[in-house]
Formats: C-alpha cells, structure tokens, sequence
C-alpha cells in the first residue's frame, strides 16, 4: 500500500463495510489481483476514506447524494449496490422513490424507470 496513505485505507475500509456491507467488501478485495489490486486500495483509501470521511455532510445524506448522481449516469450496477448500502445507511424506500422522482426529472423517464426496477429488486431482498 505504497501508494497512498494506510490510515485513510483503514479509515475508508471501515466507511465502507458500514455503507456496503462487510461480506461484499471484503469478496471485493479478496477478488483483487496483481492487476486490480491497486485501484481496489486507491478507491477505498480515496472514495471512502477521503470522499466519506468526513463528518461535514451524515453518511445517509452521501448515500441520497450518490443515488442522484449514479442514476443520472446510469451506471446501474453501482446504483444497486449503492441502493443497499442507501438503505444500510438509513434511506427509507420514500425518500428512495423521491430521488428516482428527481432522477426522471433532470435525465428522463428511461433512466427512472431503470432505476425503479432496480430498486424493487432490492427492496423485495429485503422484505423476503
């Protein structure tokens, strides 16, 4: 870990586990190589332990904000696995369905509406 700070990793690996869950981070990692290790370790050190590890804006706040920001790029992959880690972070299915709302405002209705099916896959996870 040369190449960046190893308290912001620890720090960003915690935020991480918190938000994502900690058997879906560490399969991450453990899937790492040679070749994706490094970006594995910079993105946890930067994104979680830099971007999230702050206290100036509440980790559920982060997670909405993630939610508009990754459903306007319709990158859905990430957008399901950050609609978990919303929920892990306190984000009610209401203020989910709101920010889809946004979502089809500022992008368009395609865009919500994969972000609905997503979220419904998500959401029946978790009420069985």
């Amino acid at each position: 870990m040369s190449t960046f700070d190893e308290d912001l990793f620890l720090k960003g690996l915690a935020q991480r586990k918190a938000t994502l869950g900690a058997d879906y981070v560490e399969k991450n990692l453990a899937a790492a190589d040679d070749f994706t290790r490094p970006f594995q370790e910079a993105m946890t050190a930067w994104c979680w332990g830099f971007g999230w590890g702050d206290e100036v804006i509440p980790p559920k706040t982060r997670s909405m904000m993630n939610l508009a920001m990754i459903g306007a790029l319709g990158k859905m992959h990430e957008w399901e696995v950050h609609c978990r880690g919303a929920l892990n972070n306190g984000v009610s299915p209401e203020e989910i369905r709101a920010i889809i709302h946004v979502v089809g405002i500022y992008c368009g209705v395609p865009q919500a509406l994969e972000c609905f099916r997503v979220a419904r896959k998500v959401l029946n996870e978790r009420t069985g």
